[in-house]
Order: C-alpha cells, then structure tokens, then sequence
C-alpha cells in the first residue's frame, strides 16, 4: 500500500537510503528524533553565500572593519556571527586592478561553509582542482572571466587547516550604497576568484533585488 498520490513520483534510491540510514541511527540512539532536519535547516537556511556577502559588503563600506577582516579574518567574520566547522581558520584576500586571487582545494573539497555554504559541484572536480593551479587563467576563461595580461592570478590552495575568501573588488557606481544594497552585488563565484561582484547593471537586469547571487 503506497501514500503517494497519483502521478506523484516515488522517492529516488538516493532519498530512499538517506531514510533508511536515517531510521537506523535512530534506532541505535546515535541522533536524535529531528536531528537530520535541523542540519539541513541550518545548511539551507543558515550557512551560505549571502553570510559571505554580508562580510564583503561591510568590508567595502567600513575601512577599519576591512583591517581587521585582512589582518584576523577569522575574529572579523565572528563579528557576524559567523564561525564553526569549516571556518575555524579564515584568510581573505584582496582583490585589486593589479591582482586577482583564486581560490581551491586541491587535495579534496576544503571550504569556508559558514560563509559560503556547501561548495559548487565543480569546486570538488578533480579537473578543476587540478587545472586552477596550472593554468588558472584558461580555467578562469571558462568561467567567461577574463583577466587582463598585466593582472596578477594568485591561487590560494585551501586545506583542513586554512580556508581563503576572496574580497572582490567594489563595483564602480556604487557610491553611497548602504551595505545592504552592495550584498545584492556579491556573488559565491566572486568570492572564490572564479568570478567578479555584479556591476549595478548587471544587478537591474538579473532583477535579482531579494539578495545576493548563488
């Protein structure tokens, strides 16, 4: 006997072991009844790209909270609230017309989640993780970033005791932006290097105007 509905699709094979996973650490007492809920809550609702833009903007806008983000970043962005597994130990690096700064793990997936989340699918590919580090500029090209020859690419490599963040260059035509506003811009790709912050163009045409870019 099903409780599906008609024309409704049964769970795929993957929700069907999650469940039975879930079901038999419930019965050997090692969670507790809604524990799996309040992790997806906190990684859907809590965690994610737009902590991270709320750190970019506050830094674009407030001088002295951007000293202290790029000398402890760590301390800085706890000033949010922001901090726990994956984020322990931060380093953000600036953006400038001279230098972009990339960001990888090429040992694993190793990604600073309490500012942005669960890493991009892409960001835990091997050819990724291998090619960013060799030829960061063609890998940036197909991210359709183009970085100007007389620029600078760093590549930061992430590991289980050190995670960067990418500060993006402000957009010009953003002066006198509140810092709500300017979070709009920030977009996850920016702040790994594989991509810049929105111009306000790019922003009105998206009709993105809730918050900052996925």
């Amino acid at each position: 006997m099903s409780d599906h509905s008609h024309g409704t699709q049964p769970p795929s094979d993957k929700a069907l072991r999650v469940r039975a996973m879930e079901q038999l650490l419930l019965e050997k007492g090692l969670i507790k009844e809604g524990a799996v809920d309040a992790i997806i809550d906190i990684f859907e609702h809590q965690l994610g790209p737009k902590n991270g833009a709320k750190v970019v903007a506050r830094a674009w806008t407030d001088p002295a909270y951007k000293q202290r983000l790029m000398e402890n970043a760590s301390d800085a962005i706890l000033e949010f609230g922001f901090a726990g597994f994956q984020g322990e130990y931060m380093v953000v690096c600036e953006n400038t017309p001279g230098v972009h700064n990339v960001v990888v793990c090429t040992l694993c997936s190793c990604y600073p989640w309490p500012v942005l989340g669960l890493p991009p699918n892409w960001y835990k590919a091997a050819p990724y993780r291998s090619r960013v580090v060799i030829e960061p500029r063609a890998v940036l090209e197909e991210f359709d970033l183009h970085i100007p020859d007389e620029t600078e690419v760093r590549v930061w490599d992430s590991n289980n005791e050190l995670r960067y963040l990418v500060l993006p260059e402000r957009p010009a035509g953003t002066e006198g932006w509140s810092e709500e506003q300017l979070a709009k811009l920030v977009t996850r790709n920016s702040m790994i290097g594989t991509g810049v912050a929105m111009t306000p163009a790019e922003l009105a045409k998206s009709g993105n105007t809730e918050e900052a870019v996925l």
